[in-house]
C-alpha cells in the first residue's frame, strides 16, 4: 500500500485500499482482504494521516471455545514530518521523511495495527455462557444435567444443625 505524495497539493486527500493480508504482511488468524480508508492532510512541512483498518479473523471463544470470525478495526494517526530524523526521538506516530520522498508505505503501520487490534479476550458472543465445568457442555446450546449445588465440607456441621432444628 503506497500513498503517491511527490507533486500533492497542500489540503486533505482522501484515500482507500484493499490488497490481500499476505501483500501488507499478515498471517492467521487474519483472512481475506484488508481495507484502509482515510484521508491524508498536507500542509507545508508535515503530512498526517488518518486511517481505519478493517480486516477479518478467525478466532476460538476463549470461554466456549467455538470458531468464529470476527470483524477487526483499527483507527490511528501518523504525522510524517519532512526532514532530518533529530538524535531522539521521544513522539510515538511519528514518522521523519527526507525532503525528496515520493510516496508513503503503509504496509508495516496496517500490519502492527491490525496486529494491535486483536483482543485480548476472544468472545463469540458478549453473552457467551461458556462450557460446564464438570460435564464441558457448551451452555450456549442448552443447560446440562449437572447439580450446581457445591457444598464446602468445612459448612457441614451447620447444615446439619439446620437440619436438626428444621430451620429452612
Amino acid at each position: 500500500m503506497k500513498i503517491k505524495i511527490s507533486n500533492l497539493s497542500e489540503g486533505i486527500h482522501p484515500f482507500s485500499f484493499d490488497e490481500l493480508i499476505g501483500e501488507v504482511g499478515l498471517e492467521t488468524p487474519f483472512f481475506g482482504m484488508v481495507a484502509v480508508i482515510g484521508e491524508l492532510n498536507k500542509l507545508h512541512n508535515q503530512i498526517v494521516l488518518d486511517a481505519k483498518i478493517s480486516v477479518y479473523a478467525n478466532f476460538e471463544c476463549d470461554r466456549c471455545t467455538t470458531a468464529y470470525k470476527n470483524l477487526i478495526e483499527s483507527n490511528y494517526r501518523m504525522v510524517y514530518l519532512f526532514g532530518k530524523e533529530p538524535d531522539k526521538e521521544d513522539a510515538l506516530n511519528v514518522t521523519y521523511l527526507s525532503i525528496d520522498a515520493d510516496k508513503i508505505i503503509l504496509d508495516k503501520d496496517v500490519r502492527d495495527y491490525s496486529m494491535l487490534a486483536i483482543p485480548m479476550k476472544k468472545l463469540c458472543d458478549e453473552d457467551c455462557k461458556g462450557l460446564c465445568y464438570k460435564c464441558g457442555k457448551n451452555l450456549n446450546e442448552g443447560e446440562c444435567e449437572c447439580s450446581t449445588e457445591d457444598i464446602d465440607i468445612r459448612w457441614q456441621p451447620l447444615l446439619d444443625l439446620k437440619k436438626k432444628l428444621n430451620i429452612s
